[in-house]
């Protein structure tokens, strides 16, 4: 149960709703697609949907709580400066640009090529510095304090839970059938916004990396606490604690968390590939990586949606 100071933190549908008009013609509303279990060597009755957030503007589902970030605040001249392991950071950027903001971002050195050049892709003021996103947040919060720059937080900010919400709201929409989402979980955001949508009308199941159990941890802790920050997904899925304002909606709307191992979400990775033709990140596969390997097994007549948030990685060789 939340209390009632964690309650005033919680972002409300209504507010989603809004926010998802607010942002509707800077995003794009990313497909969904059936695949039978039997594609990938699963026994399931019913087929697999997949919701395709990694064909999403900048790769990932962040671009939603960036631009909500931006519409729905008061910019200063100074722009905006957001701290990201790399998905956050290529939002912001896309985002600042198509509003002619100004950009300074700051990633740690474990970023991935693919997220730091497609970063500077956007035009944005780009800093590779610190070991972890731990790091690169300390470091935007010391520029925060010199420029005057309004801070985008990843995940743990009012607005970007309210963009990340209109992910549930629209994966609620396109396939109401669904009985159980299955969600990946780094500081929280997608899955707080999205709990706060769904809100007990269908089964929310948290996935994260055995290496980086920030929402896990946080469950058994009560509240969240620091957790390990490694694994092939730590460039998303691997901040030192889970959000404050996430946490008591998780709490209360996500039924339980599932903990992958890397191998796993590395053969996600390659069957998405094989049989879908679809690139996801190792972050944005790891949610289908508990289903694959039965980390998460469904009762025989449950209906499973899996969301892929992200596909911002140089994995496939189009060389050959």
């Amino acid at each position: 149960m939340m209390d009632s100071n964690a309650s005033a933190l919680a972002v409300s549908r209504a507010e989603i709703d809004e926010t998802a008009k607010v942002i509707a013609p800077y995003v794009r509303r990313t497909p969904v697609v059936e695949a039978q279990g039997r594609d990938f060597g699963l026994d399931l009755k019913h087929p697999i949907t997949f919701k395709l957030e990694l064909l999403q503007h900048a790769g990932s589902f962040k671009a939603r709580g960036a631009f909500a970030n931006l519409l729905l605040r008061d910019v200063p001249k100074a722009g905006v400066v957001a701290a990201s392991g790399g998905n956050h950071g290529a939002a912001v950027a896309f985002a600042a640009r198509t509003l002619d903001v100004p950009a300074k971002i700051f990633v740690p050195k474990i970023s991935s090529p693919a997220k730091i050049a497609q970063i500077r892709s956007y035009g944005a003021e780009l800093v590779v510095e610190g070991e972890r996103y731990a790091d690169a947040l300390a470091l935007s919060e010391q520029w925060v304090k010199e420029s005057g720059a309004l801070p985008v937080h990843a995940f743990d900010q009012r607005e970007t839970l309210l963009g990340q919400g209109t992910v549930g709201k629209e994966f609620a929409e396109q396939a109401p059938h669904i009985d159980t989402l299955l969600v990946a979980v780094g500081g929280g955001g997608l899955i707080g916004g999205m709990a706060a949508w769904i809100a007990g009308a269908k089964k929310i199941v948290a996935v994260e990396p055995e290496a980086a159990p920030t929402l896990a941890m946080a469950r058994e802790a009560g509240k969240p606490v620091d957790a390990p920050a490694g694994g092939i997904a730590a460039d998303s899925l691997a901040p030192r604690q889970v959000g404050q304002m996430m946490f008591p909606i998780a709490q209360a709307h996500v039924a339980e968390v599932v903990l992958v191992p890397d191998e796993a979400i590395r053969r996600a990775q390659q069957e998405l590939w094989r049989a879908l033709r679809l690139v996801a990140e190792p972050g944005g596969a790891a949610s289908f990586a508990a289903l694959l390997t039965g980390r998460y097994k469904p009762a025989p007549d449950e209906r499973v949606g899996v969301l892929l948030c992200g596909g911002n990685t140089n994995a496939v060789d189009f060389g050959r």
